[in-house]
């Protein structure tokens, strides 16, 4: 028993205990400090003290791109949802379904196009949300489609990356977005337009084996995963162990598989200064995301 049961009357006794949410607090992976959700949110979810770079929500990660915050969204093509009829604890469709209701979105990709600086810019960006961020069909159509449209509309296109890999329930039809998406980017280039890449955390898998490693420039977050094969697969293959911080941001920037490793912070003011030199074009006067 406590003082309230012991002393506050039945009728204050239910009035004090309201409900409380269970995520007002958020606990950071690296240090275990507990930052207020509002906190973490006005700081673009990096821990204040740590510096941890968090997974930023797709809406948030947009709006902190574009100027004002605003941009339109651009529709990608329909695919067959269950190519293979898959299955293995639970049908695939079932499992396509589920995810489309938790995230609101159709797939791993969300698409649009706006201006950054007064610039106009396409972005991509890759929800880890949804079923870890893989690469399926979809995914696959929907990076050619913003590529294409950037190639319309003359001008950059960025995309943040965030997967676990191909995706395995859609077996070949997935892999095969590798090369599809590959000569996407030649296309690009061939426009001599400026493939910007962001590698957030963590970039795995077939992903980094296809367009997340094509950019003219790539830019990782601080601390991000990015690699082919995991870790522990790597030392038991060849029987090593390996290097301390092997596969984070800032061990492929020293290796030179990375360009530079951007603070969130600074990364709409690093894009802008990149689109305006490969473009040759000069940004506006800075306009602050909301």
């Amino acid at each position: 028993m406590n003082w309230m049961s012991n002393v506050v009357p039945p009728k204050i006794r239910s009035f004090l205990r309201r409900e409380t949410p269970e995520n007002l607090w958020v606990k950071c992976p690296d240090s275990g400090e507990l930052v207020f959700h509002k906190d973490l949110e006005a700081n673009l979810y990096v821990v204040p003290n740590s510096g941890y770079h968090m997974r930023m929500p797709v809406k948030a990660r947009l709006e902190s791109v574009y100027d004002g915050g605003k941009y339109e969204e651009i529709a990608t093509p329909d695919v067959p949802a269950d190519p293979l009829k898959f299955r293995d604890v639970k049908r695939y469709a079932d499992r396509i379904k589920e995810f489309r209701a938790k995230t609101g979105a159709p797939d791993s990709i969300k698409l649009t196009a706006g201006a950054l600086e007064g610039m106009p810019v396409v972005v991509a960006v890759q929800d880890f949300d949804f079923i870890a961020g893989t690469l399926g069909m979809a995914a696959g159509e929907a990076i050619i489609t913003g590529m294409d449209e950037a190639v319309r509309r003359r001008a950059p296109f960025i995309i943040f990356t965030a997967s676990g890999g191909a995706r395995m329930q859609e077996g070949i039809f997935s892999l095969m977005q590798m090369p599809r998406t590959t000569v996407a980017v030649r296309r690009l280039r061939a426009a001599k337009l400026p493939y910007i890449v962001v590698l957030t955390n963590p970039t795995t898998g077939g992903v980094t084996a296809s367009y997340a490693m094509l950019g003219d420039i790539h830019i990782a977050e601080p601390g991000a995963v990015i690699g082919f094969a995991g870790a522990r697969v790597i030392e038991q293959t060849i029987r090593e162990r390996l290097p301390e911080g092997f596969q984070r941001a800032e061990y492929l920037k020293a290796h030179g598989m990375v360009d530079m490793v951007v603070p969130r912070a600074d990364m709409r003011a690093t894009l802008a200064r990149l689109c305006g030199l490969l473009t040759n074009t000069a940004p506006a006067a800075p306009a602050a995301a909301e």
